[in-house]
């Protein structure tokens, strides 16, 4: 796992523009730490954009209107979604006004929301933000290649820089959307499945990519479920409420630098960071 930087070797070009994509946070103990760490995120990795899938922020599926906003007020630039993107009916508003947070692109048009957003890095340079739901082991959806394709071709020229976020179950379907957008867009970056996986690479045509960015929230937990109810429902079949467990919270997520000239990639490295390492370094920013 990538432990905060420690050394030269994680200095970001100014030339370039580094991207952080914080994967599904999980219920009060993901969304306590990805607002904390924001401000790690920018000072420490020199983060130009931070962009949050919040699926399962509302106890672990959904997200409400507060959540969106105290998201975007600790810095968050844009948030993705997936499968359960209106658990939570309230967001469906926010989803249809806000310029910075997406559906997935291959929902049918009248479902609410954009099926892309653009934002802006400090230094004016604009990125496109898709979110994409894979189909195998999935509800039924459109074609989600279809769905990129037309999205991409509808993007203005100078939006180089373009991230997607593959929200699938499959690593299968993770792939072929990496190796179908290479080249087309800057970074696939996997979701979902809440498991950090260590394939990150950059594909021949310059697309940073990864399965599955893994989990913000609780990982002493199945999934980011308490243990026990999940094992007893496992056993005996017996119903059970899967609360959200509260052990060994940790921002899980990925980062990629990418040249804005060409929207290629140039750098992608995995960051996992610890509740303990982020308080230890709030308590030396406070005596600084």
């Amino acid at each position: 796992m990538t432990r905060p930087p420690k050394n030269p070797d994680h200095a970001k070009d100014p030339n370039h523009v580094r991207i952080i994509f914080v994967g599904d946070v999980v219920g009060k103990p993901g969304m306590s730490i990805v607002c904390d760490s924001v401000a790690w995120l920018r000072e420490v990795l020199n983060a130009d954009l931070v962009i949050v899938n919040a699926e399962n922020a509302a106890d672990g599926a959904g997200l409400t209107n507060a959540q969106y906003k105290k998201l975007i007020e600790s810095g968050v630039d844009a948030i993705t979604l997936g499968d359960h993107i209106y658990r939570k009916k309230e967001i469906s508003s926010t989803l249809v006004s806000a310029s910075n947070i997406v559906k997935p692109a291959n929902f049918p048009a009248a479902a609410p929301g954009h099926d892309h957003c653009i934002v802006h890095t400090a230094g004016g340079i604009p990125v496109a933000v898709i979110s994409l739901l894979g189909r195998v082991f999935m509800r039924p959806v459109d074609c989600p290649f279809a769905a990129v394709s037309r999205v991409l071709e509808g993007l203005a020229a100078e939006v180089r820089i373009r991230f997607c976020d593959m929200h699938a179950e499959a690593t299968s379907d993770k792939q072929a959307m990496g190796r179908f957008l290479d080249g087309r867009v800057t970074a696939v970056l996997g979701t979902h499945t809440h498991v950090p996986t260590a394939d990150e690479q950059i594909l021949p045509g310059g697309t940073a990519f990864q399965c599955d960015v893994g989990m913000t929230g609780p990982y002493e937990s199945i999934l980011g479920r308490a243990i026990e109810p999940v094992l007893n429902t496992t056993l005996s079949f017996d119903p059970n409420s899967f609360h959200v467990a509260t052990g060994d919270i940790r921002l899980s997520a990925t980062w990629f630098d990418a040249d804005p000239a060409t929207g290629k990639a140039v750098r992608i490295e995995r960051l996992q960071l610890r509740e303990d390492e982020l308080t230890s370094w709030r308590s030396s920013q406070a005596k600084t």
